[in-house]
């Protein structure tokens, strides 16, 4: 799957494709600005590129768990994916979903373009629900998952601790259509 996109001030020269392992370096420095500078994720130190490699394995180029980048000229503009939502076998048609960008391209549509990109690809595989967690505040990806038809469905209350304090983390839920015939279980 490789589309070049136009809308919301992403340009005519964004493209969203499959994420690889020529990606991971800079996959690995978005994440990690997120880990040092904001709550967004529960992991308190940086990862290293190896630490990160099991992550990037673990998003094949098909099936329900999926790593989508947006790129332009060879660099990445963000990335979304859909992981496992939990480890047990009932839960394999629930994905967990997430967006991270590089903070130079916040605001800018990016977000949402991969996001169309990601439920597109996900409308054809075995996957019933789609859930989100994010840390609060974060307003924006809060309006973000509700443009997408996700909804509040509860708050863990301080559930994370970094920077010295706990933080609350909203969840969200969306249904997804059911698998085209013949995919899926």
């Amino acid at each position: 799957m490789t589309t070049t996109a136009n809308g919301s001030g992403t340009g005519p020269d964004v493209r969203i494709r499959p994420g690889t392992e020529d990606d991971l370096e800079e996959l690995t420095g978005i994440y990690n600005h997120y880990v040092v500078g904001t709550p967004v994720t529960f992991d308190v130190e940086p990862l290293t590129v190896e630490q990160r490699r099991p992550w990037l394995l673990a998003h094949p180029p098909s099936g329900p768990h999926r790593l989508l980048v947006a790129e332009r000229r060879g660099r990445l503009l963000g990335y979304a994916t859909s992981s496992a939502f939990r480890p047990k076998p009932a839960y394999a048609t629930s994905v967990e979903t997430s967006v991270y960008l590089a903070p130079e391209h916040v605001g800018r549509g990016v977000g949402s373009l991969l996001y169309a990109s990601l439920f597109e690809v996900l409308h054809g595989e075995d996957v019933h629900a789609a859930l989100a967690g994010i840390a609060l505040p974060n307003e924006a990806s809060r309006r973000l998952h509700e443009r997408f038809g996700f909804r509040p469905v509860g708050v863990h209350e301080q559930v994370g601790r970094k920077f010295g304090r706990f933080w609350d983390v909203a969840w969200f839920q969306r249904f997804l259509p059911p698998a085209a015939p013949g995919r899926g279980a």
